[in-house]
C-alpha cells in the first residue's frame, strides 16, 4: 500500500507555504499526484447589501480574493514543476465545509493546518479541521500553526486502545509505517478517559503492524487519573522523540454540532508536531 493521491488544503493563511512544502515532501516520498485545493472564507454576499455603507464591499473583496488566489497558483506549479511531482490545482466551490470533505474523498491522504487564532486568514469555516476529519472518510494528515518541520513521518507513535477509530488510523497510516525508522505502539493507562472493562496493551497491533515491515516497539505509559490522554500523548511523544502521531479521531453522538472526544479535542487545539488522524 502507498499513498498515490495526496491532497492538500490551500488558503490565504501564513502557514500556507509551509502546507505546502510538506504537500511536495511527501508527494515526492510516496511517488503520488498532488492536488492543490483552494479554500478560503467567503462571507455571504447578500449580507452586505442590506446594511448601509457596505455594497462596495464585496466586489472588491473578491478582487482581492482573485488575485490572492492566482498567486498561490502560480506558487504552487512553480513549485511543484521544480520538485518534479505531477499535481494541479482546483479551487472550491461553495462552503469549505461542504467542499473540501467532497474532493479529500478522492484522495488518499489529506493535508490541512491547525487552525491559529492569531492569523484571521486561516479561518475558512466553522470548526474546519474537526469537519474535514469527521466527514472526509479519509485520513487526515493535520499540521501544526507552529514550527517548523523539514522532515517527518520518520519516528511514530501510534496510540492505540483497541477501538476502531485506533485500528483505521493504524492500518491508514501504514505508508508512513513502512518507512519509518521507528514507530511506538502507546497505551495510555489509569486516566479518569480510560474506557471501562477489559484493558488492551498494543502487542497484538504492534506484531500485525511489524508484518508491514515496521519496526515496532510497545510501550505502556501510567498516567495520574486526572491527566488529560492528549495531554500525555503530546508529552510522550516528546519524550521519545516521535516527530509524529497517529489516532483515531473520537466524536460524541452530537457530531453534527462538532462535539468531539477528549483526545482529540486536545490534540486538534495542543500539537506540537504533525497528527495523523482518521475517523
Amino acid at each position: 500500500m502507498s499513498y498515490k493521491s495526496v491532497l492538500v488544503h490551500l488558503d490565504t493563511s501564513e502557514r500556507t507555504p509551509q502546507r505546502l512544502d510538506a504537500a511536495l515532501q511527501l508527494a515526492r516520498r510516496f511517488d503520488a499526484h498532488l492536488t492543490g485545493l483552494f479554500a478560503a472564507f467567503e462571507p455571504d454576499s447578500r449580507a452586505f447589501f442590506v446594511m448601509a455603507g457596505t455594497a462596495d464591499y464585496y466586489p472588491a473583496h473578491q478582487q482581492r480574493r482573485a488575485q490572492q488566489r492566482g498567486a498561490l497558483e502560480r506558487l504552487f506549479h512553480a513549485q511543484a514543476l521544480r520538485a518534479n511531482v505531477d499535481a494541479r490545482f482546483i479551487c472550491s466551490d461553495g462552503p469549505a465545509n461542504a467542499s473540501v470533505p467532497q474532493h479529500a474523498r478522492y484522495a488518499d491522504l489529506v493535508i490541512i493546518g491547525q487552525t491559529d487564532p492569531d492569523d484571521p486568514e486561516s479561518y475558512v469555516d466553522d470548526h474546519f479541521a474537526e469537519c474535514v476529519v469527521m466527514s472526509a472518510g479519509r485520513p487526515v494528515l493535520l499540521l501544526p500553526k507552529a514550527g517548523a518541520f523539514p522532515k517527518f513521518g520518520e519516528r511514530l507513535l501510534i496510540a492505540w486502545d483497541s477501538s476502531r477509530e485506533a485500528a483505521r488510523a493504524a492500518y491508514d497510516a501504514e505508508p508512513f509505517l513502512a518507512r519509518a525508522k521507528k514507530c511506538t505502539v502507546v497505551t495510555v493507562r489509569g486516566t479518569a478517559g480510560e474506557p471501562p472493562g477489559e484493558r488492551f496493551a498494543g502487542a497484538d497491533i504492534a506484531l500485525t503492524l511489524a508484518r508491514h515491515d515496521a519496526s515496532v516497539d510497545v510501550l505502556e505509559v501510567d498516567a495520574a487519573r486526572d491527566a488529560p490522554i492528549g495531554d500525555v500523548l503530546l508529552s510522550t511523544a516528546h519524550d521519545q522523540g516521535c516527530d509524529m502521531i497517529v489516532m483515531g479521531a473520537y466524536g460524541h453522538a452530537r457530531w453534527r454540532e462538532r462535539v468531539m472526544g477528549g483526545a482529540t479535542r486536545t490534540i486538534l487545539q495542543s500539537m506540537t508536531l504533525p497528527v495523523l488522524m482518521s475517523h
